[in-house]
């Protein structure tokens, strides 16, 4: 709060150097006294004494009157802003019009006050130089108080520093009015350099308005310290029960975070005014406390004091709606806006505009935005940013040339160049980046720092790392938080490993790293999977307190989860003092990534268990880990607790549920759930495509494709990496080889690795492994692991073992130490009955210490997952579960069923192979669920490997001999088994 410079009104003020003498006069007037000129009249005068008086009263009123009339109309003119006039008007020496030397003075002193009201610092010199060339003026306290206020006012605080110092007598208003000056500039350090030789070379004590005016250049400087000391000053002076210094505190220590300080000062205030409560509403939202800053404004409307809220206390509660997205409350401010009055002045217009753009409603705030016949650029700069934070590129820059041609007064700032730049996200915005960049380097906003750091920002995610560092270069000036900006578009985009480099250029410089550096760092690393780096980085966030910061510490559970340590981040979990929800979810989301989702589920319930509300991150984490185990019955529940906290308005969280439903099992659901979406966005219908690509049903995934296409929505990466499996899923290869080939035609789409993958799959399935082997030599650049696994699993398939014996080879080059590659080399000879080759295998990976994963399926039943492995031995009711497929197996083989002994790649005899087929876990899973499910209910099984042939074909006879429908997903699809037959078609 800048303090008011104290100042008698003119009218009153005798200045020293007039001497008037007050005397009773006999004649019947308004006024008790008058004054009279202590010279007598000369005595050649004629006319009688009694004439002489008479006369002269008449010309003394008539005289008043004139001087009374032109002192209200410079003031007029000065209220209507006609200060020019104002000044010529007092310029002008006419016998009509002489002001006496109060009335001169007050009509400077107004003049000065309208000067700085509407920062006219011209009209201000002219009436300064009047004044300093006034022998009767030059030394008037009051005047040279209102020069110094005036310049101060004008955004000059080295003419009011100049006037004060050429000051041969300064009173306290004069030393209030040039610490005022100082501290409305921020210059903070001055102001409270000229406290200090007020206090310790003059005789003057600092008042009301001194300590106000101190308190807030402490607030300035973030002086906690200082700040305090000058409360002690206030207590010994017996000042601190004064409602200004009482406001300044307040706003101090709000200022400093002492948000209890704070409290404690308003609680203890005598007497406490509007301001009072705006100050105190305005400290708990600038602290974060939101509920705090709504409770305070409730009190101040409805407690005992009951004060009638202001511009300022709207403008203050309307930023905290802002931040909360609290819309509900946003609207009822808006309402006693309306009641008060106070809906059309500027100010509560443009934060009105600015809580409906953040809260999502940007129609209200556009609205608001028309009707407002009194724009400024904090308007315009408003409405840009909430189309560039809604990532409205069009819109955004349409409004920017929209403001430049309507009003040609109006003109882009800094502040609307750092509201465009966040919208600049994808190079196709480079040119629009650019063109700013230029607007920018004309009128010289390139020394603002937050604007070029800003710029440094825009021009990484644009893609344009060299314009940022050529942005970083010119910099005369680099501080930590340019650093930060560079170092976080390397770790943000292609080059991670920069930001280290930029990191240890950091601490060359001098500067220190700050917690966004940390952040940042552990960013990178996270990119690069680097744990070394990573743990190094936490060492030294360890040794220098940064560990604690909330930020920080996401960080390092971001970084440790990455790199596939999700243990490691629990124990930083667990240590932590306040887990906040984006803790919670970075946890629960890391274990679903890592491939844990039994832990993902428990900490979830753990979170829900802890009265913490789960919100969009958390439910689709757990959505996923219901995918990957399958687990139908939590995902409905999911699903029901989406619905009624309104969740599945989010279409991600929509687009989580489709796919759960999918990956259970369900693809039916997965459907609806989809038409009933208001809007379906790409991502939506990639995930149903997908959805019924993994269950084998490619004529529906690529009706979905071409519907999606007529409504206008363009196919991304992801559309066709969806629509190519399920080509490849349903044998539909020339259908998939047209897809492929508009990707680049049509669609102007680079493919990528995971779309060659997909082709060379679905070519080896259908036999064409020729046409496949084509394609991978026609690859743009190197096959990865992926390709040669499909491939090398297309020969196995087709029994080709000259080409599968060079796959092979490809395959153990690139991935060396991953088990599942000598298993399926293995399978490979196994097929071919080369028994050595195969025991080769296995005794390289036992000489290597690799090991297989051993067949593990599982069922959900009751909301419970039961685990079923290949020889367990402690597998739950194991004798009922190996009499029902006793009973099973009678039944199916009564039919048709002859065990497919080629499904055991061991050296064994034929009965040996026929026990280890009955041993398979999907056939101990499916018993499992004919004894616990009810008879009519289908029985979902899911396998962590591919289903073998002999599982594959009795699955089949079984849902014949039971009448009931069996799902079993493996780790490529669903196979949907009814009535003797599977959805695949025996394509698989």
């Amino acid at each position: 709060m800048a303090a008011v410079v104290p100042a008698p009104p003119f009218s009153l003020l005798i200045h020293h150097h007039r001497t008037t003498v007050f005397c009773r006069t006999t004649h019947k007037s308004k006024s008790k006294y008058s004054t009279r000129s202590i010279f007598t009249p000369g005595a050649s005068l004629s006319i009688s004494a009694q004439t002489r008086q008479t006369k002269s009263l008449t010309f003394a009123d008539s005289s008043k009157n004139r001087q009374s009339s032109a002192l209200q109309e410079i003031k007029k003119l000065c209220e209507s802003g006609n200060l020019e006039e104002a000044l010529g008007f007092l310029q002008r020496e006419s016998d009509d019009v002489v002001l006496d030397p109060a009335q001169r003075s007050e009509a400077m002193g107004v003049l000065l006050q309208a000067c700085g009201q509407r920062k006219h610092i011209e009209v201000g010199r002219r009436v300064h130089e009047m004044v300093s060339a006034s022998t009767h003026f030059c030394n008037d306290f009051v005047l040279n108080t209102r020069i110094i206020t005036m310049y101060s006012m004008c955004g000059s605080p080295s003419d009011s520093r100049l006037v004060f110092d050429q000051l041969q007598r300064k009173n306290l208003f004069q030393w209030n009015a040039i610490v005022s000056a100082c501290t409305r500039n921020e210059l903070f350090e001055d102001a409270i350099s000229i406290f200090y030789e007020l206090i310790s070379e003059t005789e003057h004590k600092p008042d009301n308005f001194t300590l106000p005016c101190v308190i807030k250049a402490s607030a300035g400087l973030l002086d906690l310290g200082l700040g305090q000391i000058i409360h002690g000053i206030a207590m010994k002076m017996g000042l601190v029960s004064d409602v200004f210094v009482g406001n300044a505190l307040i706003a101090m220590y709000g200022k400093c975070g002492l948000v209890e300080e704070a409290v404690k000062v308003f609680e203890y205030m005598p007497e406490r005014n509007l301001v009072s409560w705006n100050s105190i509403i305005f400290g708990f939202s600038e602290n974060g406390l939101s509920q705090e800053s709504f409770h305070a404004f409730r009190e101040m409307l409805v407690g005992k004091e009951s004060f009638v809220p202001d511009v300022a206390t709207l403008v203050t509660v309307l930023p905290v709606c802002a931040g909360e997205e609290d819309i509900e409350k946003g609207m009822a401010v808006h309402g006693l806006a309306m009641k008060l009055g106070l809906s059309e002045e500027l100010m509560v217009n443009n934060s009105l505009a600015d809580m409906y753009s953040k809260c999502g409603f940007l129609s209200e705030a556009q609205l608001l935005f028309d009707t407002n016949d009194k724009k400024n650029i904090v308007s315009w700069n408003s409405m840009i940013g909430g189309y560039a934070r809604g990532e409205d590129v069009n819109r955004t820059f349409n409004l920017v040339q929209k403001m430049q041609t309507e009003d040609a007064k109006m003109k882009a700032d800094d502040f609307t160049i750092l509201n465009i730049l966040p919208v600049c996200l994808e190079k196709s915005e480079l040119q629009c980046l650019k063109e700013l960049h230029g607007y920018t380097l004309r009128h010289g906003f390139q020394y603002n720092e937050l604007v070029a750091n800003a710029f440094i920002a825009a021009y990484a995610r644009c893609g344009a790392l060299c314009s940022s560092e050529r942005v970083f270069d010119l910099m005369d000036t680099k501080t930590v938080s340019s650093w930060n900006a560079l170092l976080c578009g390397y770790a943000q985009n292609s080059d991670p490993r920069k930001a280290l480099d930029l990191f240890l250029q950091i601490t060359d410089s001098g500067l220190g790293p700050d917690w966004f550096t940390i952040g940042s760092l552990l960013l990178a690393c996270s990119r690069m999977k680097s744990l070394h780096y990573g743990e190094e980085i936490h060492g030294f966030a360890v040794r220098n307190g940064l560990e604690v910061d909330p930020f920080i510490g996401v960080s390092l559970l971001s970084m440790y989860i990455c790199c596939g340590k999700p243990f490691a981040a629990q124990i930083l979990f667990d240590g932590m003092e306040h887990r906040s929800l984006v803790s919670w979810n970075a946890m629960i989301a890391g274990y679903s990534q890592n491939g844990l989702p039994n832990e993902a589920i428990n900490l979830f319930r753990q979170m829900f268990s802890n009265g913490i509300q789960p919100y969009e991150i958390a439910i689709m984490s757990v959505c996923d880990a219901c995918s990957q185990l399958s687990a139908l019955r939590l995902g409905k529940e999911l699903h029901c607790f989406s619905l009624k906290a309104r969740l599945t308005e989010d279409i991600f969280v929509s687009s989580s549920i489709i796919n759960m439903y999918a990956k259970g099992g369900c693809i039916e659901h997965s459907r609806r759930v989809f038409d009933r979406l208001r809007e379906k966005d790409v991502a939506a219908w990639n995930v149903i495509i997908a959805g019924f690509g993994i269950h084998g049903r490619g004529k529906d995934a690529i009706e979905l494709f071409e519907n999606m296409q007529r409504l206008g929505l363009k196919p991304d990466d992801f559309t066709f990496i969806g629509i190519l499996m399920a080509c490849s899923h349903s044998g539909l290869v020339e259908d998939g080889l047209e897809y492929f080939s508009q990707m680049l035609n049509l669609h102007n789409i680079e493919p990528k690795l995971e779309h060659y993958t997909c082709v060379v799959d679905m070519l080896g399935r259908a036999g064409r492994i020729d046409d496949a082997l084509r394609l991978v030599e026609e690859l743009p650049g190197d096959p990865d692991a992926r390709i040669w696994s499909s491939l090398l699993s297309s020969c196995r398939i087709h029994g080709n073992l000259d080409l599968g014996k060079k796959v092979a080879n490809k395959l153990l080059e690139l991935e060396p130490e991953k088990p599942e590659n000598y298993v399926l080399v293995s399978n490979l000879f196994a097929g071919s009955g080369k028994w050595d080759d195969v025991r080769m295998v296995r005794g390289r990976m036992k000489d290597i210490g690799l090991q297989k994963d051993a067949g593990c399926s599982w069922i959900e039943v009751g909301g419970k997952v039961y685990n079923f492995l290949v020889g367990d031995e402690m597998l739950p009711e194991l004798e009922k579960v190996r009499e029902m497929w006793r009973s099973l197996e009678v039944k199916i083989s009564s039919i048709g069923y002859t065990p497919d002994t080629s499904s055991v790649l061991h050296d064994l005899e034929e009965e040996d192979k026929i026990g280890i087929l009955r041993g398979h876990s999907e056939k101990l899973a499916i018993s499992f669920g004919l004894l616990k499910t009810a008879k009519g209910s289908p029985v979902r099984v899911y396998k962590n490997l591919r289903i073998c042939g002999d599982c594959h074909n009795a699955a089949k006879f079984i849902s014949k001999v039971v009448d009931r429908d069996i799902v079993v997903r493996d780790n490529k699809r669903f196979h949907h088994f009814r009535d003797g037959a599977c959805s695949c078609g025996d394509y698989w």
